[in-house]
C-alpha cells in the first residue's frame, strides 16, 4: 500500500513542492530504502523518523519500505522531511488513512522521542505553498509565527508527531496560527540607535547623508577610536522606512540561512546591518559550499553591509564584492546546479590611513612611525578597482574635547530620513520607466539625460580629472553622487556646486593612494 504526503525543500531562496511516497513491501526483513536523489542527511532520516514513530505509539512493521522523493531530478536536502517522511509510512502501515491530503503541506525535523523540532527556510515554504494555492502547511511551533506572516494559507504548528497525526484524523483540534500584521508594521524601523548620539563628525555626516539618498557606497578613512563604526552603525537608521514586502523579501533570505528564529515575530524588522569579521572566507562573505548558502552579501540585502579595517581583508575576499557590487546580485556554480540570490546593499567600509592608524593625524603621543613602504603596502592592500565601486571617499578627523565635552548636537535619524525620503522620493519618479530606483544605479545613458552640465560644472570636473587622474568610473561616480546632492536640494539641474562637493569626496583618492 502507498501513502503520499506532501513536503517542501529550499533551492537557493526559493522552495519547491515534493511528494513524499512510500511503499510498504513483504517480507520479514526491516529495510528502507530511500530514493529520489536524496543526501545522506536525508537518508540517515529513516533512523530518526522509525525511531520517532515507535516511540510515539504507532506500529512501524518489520517490512521493506521504499520511500520516493519526487522529483527525483533535484537532490534533497533537508531534515524538514522527516515529519512528512513519517506520515506517508504511517500511510502505508494503514495507522492513517490514505485520505487525499493534496492541499496540505507538511514539513519539521523529528526526533527520537517523537518531538517535532524546528528547520529553517519556513516563510519561502510558505510563500511557495500559497502559491502551489495548499489549504493547509503543517510546521513545527517554534515556526508558526514566521509562517504565519504569509496570508492566505493555514497554519498549523504542532509539537510531535503524535500530534500531527491526531489532527490529521480530526481527533485533536489546533487553531490555526495567527499574528498582528498591524503590530510588526509598528515595530518596523524601530532602531535602538540614533545619529544624533554622535558627537561631532558633522562633514561625515552629511557624507553618509549623501550616501544614503542616493544608495552610494561609502569608505571612512581615519584613525582609531574617531567614531567610524559607531557612525556605520547608524545608516540603517537614515535609510528609506523598510517596507512589509522589504522585510519578507530580506527575512526569506535570513530565513534560508536559519537565522529568522532570531527575529521578533519570525519577521525582519529593521534593514540588515552586517559586520563580517575580517578574517572571514570568500564563500563566507559570497555565499557558497556544496550546497550553496548565502553570504554576508546577500543577508545584507536591503540593508548595510560594513567591512571594518577593510584592509586587513584578504585581497581574494575583496575582490569577490565586484560583482554583487556591480550588479546587486551573487551567482554561485557548481557540477550539479547554478544558483543566484539577490545582493542589493548598501558598503560601507572603513580603515586606518595606515597599519598603525595614526599617519597624518596631530593627535599627541601618536605619532606614526610606519616608514613609506609600509604604508603604501597597507594601503595597496585595496585594489583601485574596488576602489572605483566606492562612489564616497570621507575622512573621518579625530573628535575635539570641545566636541566630546558638549552635549550631542545636529540633527536626528528622523531628521535626516526625512530628507533622504525626499530625494528618494525624486528619483523614484525620474526612473519609474527605467527599472531602477536610486541614481547609484544610473548607467551612461541615463547619465547623459539626467545629469546635463553648464560651461562651470564641465571646467571644474575637467580641471579635477586631468589632476587627479580619475578613471571613467570614478567620473560617471562623482555624476552620481552630484546628482544626488542636487536632488538633496529640491536642484533640477546639476550645478557646479555639486560637482564640487562629489569631487570633494573623492579627493582621498589622491590623498592616500597616489
Amino acid at each position: 500500500m502507498v501513502g503520499i504526503s506532501l513536503s517542501y525543500a529550499t533551492l537557493g531562496i526559493d522552495a519547491y513542492q515534493i511528494s513524499v511516497e512510500s511503499d510498504r513491501g513483504s517480507g520479514n526483513l526491516f529495510m528502507v530504502n530511500i530514493v529520489g536523489m536524496a543526501t545522506n542527511a536525508v537518508k540517515e532520516s529513516k533512523d530518526r523518523v522509525f525511531a520517532a514513530i515507535k516511540n510515539s505509539g504507532y506500529d512501524s512493521a518489520s517490512v521493506r519500505y521504499t520511500i520516493n522523493l519526487a522529483p527525483a531530478d533535484i537532490k534533497k536536502d533537508s531534515s524538514a522531511l522527516d515529519l512528512p517522511i513519517a506520515v506517508a509510512v504511517l500511510q502505508s502501515n494503514r495507522e492513517l488513512k490514505t485520505t487525499d491530503y493534496r492541499k496540505i503541506g507538511i514539513i519539521g525535523e523529528l526526533s527520537l522521542d517523537g518531538n517535532v523540532r524546528p528547520v529553517s527556510g519556513v516563510l519561502p515554504i510558505a510563500i511557495a505553498a500559497r502559491r502551489d494555492r495548499l489549504d493547509t502547511l503543517i510546521v513545527p511551533y517554534e515556526n508558526a509565527e514566521e509562517a504565519a506572516i504569509i496570508e492566505g494559507i493555514n497554519v498549523i504548528p504542532v509539537t510531535s508527531l503524535r500530534e500531527c497525526i491526531s489532527w490529521l484524523k480530526h481527533e485533536l483540534e489546533i487553531p490555526p496560527a495567527t499574528v498582528d500584521r498591524d503590530k510588526i508594521f509598528q515595530v518596523l524601523n524601530d532602531f535602538p540607535l540614533d545619529m544624533h548620539d554622535v558627537k561631532g563628525q558633522f562633514q561625515v555626516k552629511r557624507a553618509l547623508e549623501v550616501a544614503a539618498a542616493g544608495g552610494h557606497n561609502l569608505l571612512m578613512i581615519g584613525p582609531p577610536g574617531s567614531g567610524k563604526t559607531m557612525l556605520a552603525r547608524r545608516v540603517p537608521t537614515i535609510l528609506p522606512e523598510l517596507n512589509l514586502d522589504e522585510a519578507l523579501e530580506a527575512t526569506k533570505i535570513h530565513s534560508v540561512a536559519g537565522m529568522s528564529k532570531y527575529f521578533r515575530n519570525g519577521i525582519l524588522t529593521t534593514r540588515p546591518f552586517r559586520s563580517p569579521h575580517h578574517s572571514c572566507s570568500d564563500i563566507a562573505l559570497i555565499g557558497g559550499g556544496a550546497y550553496p548558502k548565502p553570504g554576508e552579501v546577500s543577508l545584507s540585502h536591503r540593508g548595510v553591509l560594513f567591512l571594518d579595517e577593510l584592509p586587513e581583508f584578504k585581497r581574494a575576499v575583496l575582490e569577490v564584492l565586484r560583482q554583487p557590487l556591480e550588479d546587486g546580485l551573487v551567482t554561485i556554480s557548481r557540477a550539479a546546479s547554478s544558483l543566484t540570490f539577490p545582493a542589493e546593499f548598501m558598503l560601507i567600509a572603513s580603515m586606518n590611513p595606515c597599519s598603525c592608524g595614526y599617519h597624518g593625524s596631530n593627535i599627541p603621543n601618536h605619532t606614526c612611525t610606519c616608514e613609506y613602504g609600509s604604508i603604501m603596502r597597507y594601503r595597496g592592500r585595496v585594489s583601485g578597482p574596488l576602489l572605483d565601486r566606492i562612489d564616497i571617499h570621507v575622512e573621518v578627523p579625530t573628535v575635539s574635547y570641545a566636541d566630546l565635552a558638549s552635549l550631542p548636537t545636529g540633527d536626528s535619524s528622523l531628521q535626516i530620513r526625512a530628507r533622504v525620503n525626499k530625494a528618494r522620493t525624486i528619483q523614484r519618479e525620474r526612473f519609474h520607466e527605467s527599472g531602477i530606483f536610486t541614481n547609484s544605479q544610473m548607467n551612461s545613458k541615463l547619465l547623459r539625460k539626467h545629469c546635463i552640465l553648464d560651461d562651470a560644472s564641465h571646467a571644474l570636473l575637467q580641471n579635477a580629472i586631468d589632476k587627479m587622474g580619475y578613471s571613467a568610473r570614478v567620473f560617471d561616480r562623482i555624476l552620481k553622487v552630484a546628482r544626488t546632492i542636487a536632488d538633496l536640494e529640491g536642484e533640477a539641474k546639476v550645478r557646479h556646486e555639486h560637482i564640487s562637493e562629489a569631487i570633494q569626496y573623492r579627493t582621498l583618492d589622491r590623498k592616500y593612494w597616489n
